[in-house]
């Protein structure tokens, strides 16, 4: 976003409109900020000036159709999860298949997290889990 002076308005211009917001009502906020001060709203590549009524007109129909066309998929992608639950399909990253008792053999014969890790060709954030998870059921057991 850069600056520069046109008769009385300062201008700001940006490469495209979604880079000063997310939302057409976050960005009709940000224009009427920057008509309050004076400051006129030029987009390289949509090619809007906003100095007159008709770039303010135009910046509020592509918001409009922008959202409406983010708000489609994502409607698009709930669908798609609802459907895959009804199917009964899994959603999202296999699980892995580990053997929890070997990683629980590996730390109590001393190895470290690290190297249990490398071994099993995971993270050692899943090793942790998986030593957790063993704690937890321990005590369930106990008590």
């Amino acid at each position: 976003m850069t600056g520069a002076r046109r008769g009385q308005f300062d201008v700001v211009l940006v490469w495209a409109s979604d880079r000063i917001a997310r939302s057409v009502r976050h960005f009709l906020d940000v224009l009427d900020e920057l008509n309050r001060l004076n400051v006129e709203f030029v987009s390289f590549r949509e090619q809007i000036d906003t100095a007159g009524p008709l770039g303010r007109a135009l910046v509020v129909i592509i918001g409009a159709i922008a959202e409406l066309e983010r708000n489609l998929i994502i409607e698009r992608v709930r669908a798609g999860m609802r459907r895959a639950r009804l199917e009964d399909r899994h959603i999202g990253r296999t699980p892995l298949q580990l053997d929890n008792e070997a990683i629980r053999r590996d730390r109590a014969h001393g190895c470290s997290l690290r190297t249990i890790a490398k071994t099993y060709r995971v993270s050692t954030a899943t090793v942790q889990r998986v030593l957790k998870q063993s704690i937890s059921t321990a005590q369930e057991h106990v008590a």
